[in-house]
């Protein structure tokens, strides 16, 4: 049987990609690398005064748990607390104040509401700024933000400040761990992580010489003096992916940021079916993708080429194309175990990675055309991403 030109290309090709991510992508995949929980930074000779922000919209079943892990920070210097209430309607607030007077450190705690939203500005931007506001006559050094489902490690805050102050960074964020019990969650929330590092390289985050900027929003620290040289949370007020564009903003200005993972805070919110990891990942595919068709269908054909081809293709009765399809699928996987290890699961998952891709296609996919209807970035009874 003849060879296809374009099957022999697409098995080259496959191969060349994958020595390029595996050998000279910023080691991506190296997670034991940007580990925060391996190194102990030396602490600050003074503790700099700390808010934690907290913005949170109908989150009544994990408030409660939140509140209480940041009752538990052990962090040395002055630290408080603030809750914004974004317009919830199942008593988020109240479980938040019973939990801040229950902790046993209410006079850290304020539970603040944010103002109504206006146009231009996503929801979770619009509390943090209302937070941000709210925290100003108490002069942090630093403002802590962190999502409503996260519970955090008590050393968290010290580390993440000791770290910021030892490498001078304006901005430093965790990537929490998520949770990973379902069949769905271990089928789909390891190259969650893995397909962010890819995107996001942390070495090439932390590098001056990168344009590269990313950050994880549910765990993130920012000097307010760099939040106030790029002027506010309103430079990125209609972001949807916003903690990468905070990240963005802050190394344009000349700050210096830096992204690592941790085990020791972790997300309570579930995900027990693969419709709702498909809705988080179509609330922002087409974001990322700057609302381009071009890339839309570039990105899906590089995922078929990257993911697909080389399990496809290792099937072949021609040596000339299994060969290095098999090689880059053997790559493909040997990447994707250090993710694995970072969430304990067996290695045996790590063939299960093109399924992944293929999934998260269709979620792209989906999110292109929720966008096109009008229903884009939905979250939480809100339309973020509108089509012009």
């Amino acid at each position: 049987m003849p060879l296809s030109p374009l099957a022999e290309l697409s098995a080259l090709l496959s191969l060349i990609i994958w020595l390029v991510l595996v050998f000279f992508w910023a080691g991506f995949w190296r997670v034991w690398n940007f580990d925060a929980d391996r190194t102990v930074p030396p602490p600050p000779r003074d503790w700099p005064r700390v808010t934690a922000i907290i913005p949170a919209r109908n989150e009544a079943a994990l408030i409660s748990a939140v509140v209480a892990a940041m009752a538990k920070q052990d962090y040395p210097g002055e630290f408080s607390v603030i809750v914004v209430d974004d317009h919830s309607n199942d008593g988020s607030a109240e479980l938040a104040r019973e939990a801040a007077s229950g902790s046993g450190a209410a006079d850290r705690f304020e539970i603040a509401t944010a103002p109504e939203l206006v146009s231009g500005w996503t929801g979770k931007l619009a509390a943090l700024d209302a937070g941000v506001r709210a925290s100003a006559g108490r002069q942090p050094e630093f403002l802590w933000f962190s999502d409503a489902d996260i519970v955090h490690g008590p050393d968290t805050l010290r580390r993440l400040v000791s770290r910021a102050q030892a490498s001078q960074l304006d901005l430093a964020s965790l990537m929490v761990l998520l949770a990973c019990r379902t069949l769905a969650e271990r089928l789909q929330i390891p190259p969650f992580l893995y397909f962010f590092l890819m995107l996001y390289p942390p070495r090439r985050i932390f590098s001056r010489s990168r344009q590269t900027a990313g950050a994880a929003g549910g765990c993130l620290l920012l000097r307010r003096s760099a939040l106030e040289r790029i002027g506010g949370l309103a430079t990125i007020r209609g972001e949807i992916i916003d903690d990468c564009a905070l990240a963005r903003a802050v190394k344009r200005s000349g700050g210096r940021i830096w992204m690592g993972l941790t085990r020791t805070s972790r997300s309570l919110r579930p995900y027990s079916a693969a419709a709702e990891i498909r809705d988080m990942i179509a609330r922002t595919a087409f974001t990322q993708l700057h609302h381009s068709p071009l890339r839309l269908v570039a990105t899906l054909a590089g995922l078929v080429l990257t993911f697909l081809a080389p399990v496809a293709l290792t099937f072949a009765p021609q040596a000339k194309l299994w060969v290095p399809a098999l090689l880059a699928w053997c790559l493909m996987t040997a990447s994707f175990l250090p993710t694995l290890l970072f969430y304990r699961l067996p290695p045996v998952w790590a063939p299960t990675l093109p399924l992944a891709a293929l999934f998260y296609s269709y979620a792209t996919l989906l999110s292109a055309v929720r966008y096109w209807l009008g229903r884009g970035g939905r979250w939480k009874g809100r339309t973020q991403a509108k089509r012009p």
